[in-house]
C-alpha cells in the first residue's frame, strides 16, 4: 500500500492535553495538513467581540454567524488564521478572546457554520490531513479513519497550560479548565465527547514526544491497513 493514501485523522480532547502541539507535529511527520478546529471558533468570537455584538445573546450571534470570513492555513509547520483578510493568530488567544469561546460556540448557527468549514477543508486536502478540537470525531468528521482522544489529570493539564501563559495561577487555571470542560461537555450541540470507536491516549505520565510517537504509530498502522 503507498505511503501517499489520504488518511484523516480526528484528534479530540479537552484543553492542556498536548493536543495542538500532538497534533501539529504529527501532520508534519506524516506529510499531512493540519487543522485547529479551535483556533476558528476563537476566530468567530474574536470576530464577536470586535464587532460589538452581544455575547451573552445566542440569537444576536446566530444572525450575525455567516458574516465573518475565516480562512483557516493548513501547513503544520506554520498554521495561520485569517478573519475578512486581518491575521488574528496572537489576538484569538488573548484572555478576552478566551473567556468568551465557549459561551459562541454552543450556539447552533456558530457550529453549523464552523462545522462547514470544516469539513470542506478535511475534503480538500491532498494528501489527508489532521483536525484537532473537541467534537470532530463524534460530530465534524464522524467517519475520519483514525479517531485519538487525548486526556490527562486535570492538575497535569494545569501545569502545562500555566506553562504555557506566563505568570499564570495554577489552581486558577485548574478551576478554569474544569469550568470550560463542564460547559464544553455540557453544551446541547456536539459536546465534548469520546466518540466510541476512538482510541483513548492518556497523556498525564506521557512526555509529549512520547505521545507525538504514539500517536504517528497509530496513523501508520491505519494507513498500512492493520
Amino acid at each position: 500500500m503507498e505511503s501517499a493514501t489520504p488518511v484523516i485523522v480526528a484528534i479530540d480532547g479537552p484543553s492542556g492535553t498536548g493536543k495542538s502541539s500532538t497534533s501539529k507535529a504529527v501532520a508534519a511527520q506524516l506529510g499531512l495538513s493540519y487543522l485547529d478546529t479551535g483556533a476558528q471558533y476563537r476566530a468567530i468570537t474574536w470576530w464577536m467581540v470586535n464587532n460589538g455584538i452581544d455575547i451573552e445573546d445566542p440569537s444576536a450571534i446566530a444572525a450575525v454567524a455567516g458574516k465573518p470570513d475565516i480562512l483557516s492555513g493548513t501547513d503544520p509547520k506554520a498554521p495561520t488564521i485569517m478573519v475578512d483578510g486581518i491575521d488574528v493568530a496572537g489576538p484569538i488567544r488573548e484572555q478576552d478572546v478566551t473567556s468568551k469561546v465557549s459561551a459562541v460556540s454552543a450556539v447552533p448557527e456558530v457550529r453549523a457554520r464552523i462545522t462547514e468549514l470544516q469539513r470542506d477543508i478535511a475534503a480538500s486536502a491532498v494528501t489527508g490531513i489532521v483536525v484537532e478540537g473537541r467534537d470532530i470525531g463524534t460530530t465534524v468528521l464522524p467517519d475520519a479513519d483514525l479517531k485519538i482522544f487525548l486526556t490527562a489529570s486535570p492538575e497535569a493539564r494545569a501545569a502545562r497550560r500555566s506553562g504555557e501563559l506566563k505568570n499564570a495561577d495554577l489552581h486558577a487555571t485548574r478551576e478554569a479548565l474544569i469550568k470550560r470542560d463542564a460547559a464544553d461537555s455540557s453544551r446541547k450541540v456536539a459536546p465534548l465527547a469520546k466518540a466510541d470507536d476512538a482510541v483513548e491516549v492518556d497523556t498525564t505520565e506521557l512526555t509529549l514526544q512520547q505521545v507525538i510517537e504514539c500517536v504517528v504509530t497509530l496513523v501508520e498502522e491505519k494507513r498500512a491497513g492493520k
